[in-house]
């Protein structure tokens, strides 16, 4: 038995892996490997302080920084920046001096299934999720670099104010006045579809 057994913001491996299964639907490599992200940054953080979060891609990362931190997408706390880069930074609210954690092709290669699902070398349908896995968690957090950073909070800028939409008539959020992001075609979700006739 391990003398000291790595733990996740004060889990057990096993106690963050039911999390994740739970609340993301099953063990997603990204949200397992985030877990092990998210406590390097945090250990380079004094304690009692309020801290945001940044996910630098929309996939996986964010689902466990908002399950081992407060921040989440909702309270605002959590912001996701796709830099398309596996990484994600936690920072002090008040000076924006943080950590940020990457996951770092350099480490890979002792890791041939990791290093596979890392950098899209396979097909999704040709990789080995069980070796993968067993992987990331034989490495612990050996995969990861991690580094001081100053986030410079005044490029994050907050869409604070409520317009309405002269093309839809909604109201939205925005920095300026002008048309949402639907009907300016910045966020083409989907199209309205026709209301059925009822019989």
């Amino acid at each position: 038995m391990e003398e000291n057994p790595i733990r996740i913001r004060g889990l057990t491996v096993e106690e963050y892996l039911d999390r994740v299964r739970n609340f993301h639907g099953y063990l997603a490599p990204g949200v397992v490997s985030g877990g092990f992200m998210v406590e390097l940054a945090c250990r380079r953080l004094p304690e009692g302080r309020l801290y945001d979060a940044i996910s630098e891609t929309g996939a996986c990362l964010p689902d466990a920084i908002q399950l081992l931190t407060p921040c989440t997408i909702g309270n605002g706390w959590l912001r996701v920046l796709e830099t398309g880069r596996f990484a994600l930074a936690i920072y002090d609210k008040e000076t924006g001096r943080g950590a940020r954690a990457a996951l770092d092709p350099g480490r890979l290669s002792a890791w041939p299934a990791v290093k596979a699902w890392a950098l899209k070398l396979q097909a999704k349908s040709e990789r080995d999720e069980a070796a993968i896995l067993a992987g990331i968690l034989a490495a612990e957090t050996g995969l990861y670099k991690v580094e001081p950073v100053t986030v410079d909070k005044s490029r994050l800028t907050k869409m604070d104010r409520i317009f309405i939409c002269p093309a839809c008539g909604e109201s939205y959020r925005a920095h300026r006045e002008g048309r949402c992001g639907f009907c300016s075609g910045e966020v083409p979700l989907y199209t309205a579809a026709d209301t059925p006739d009822e019989e």
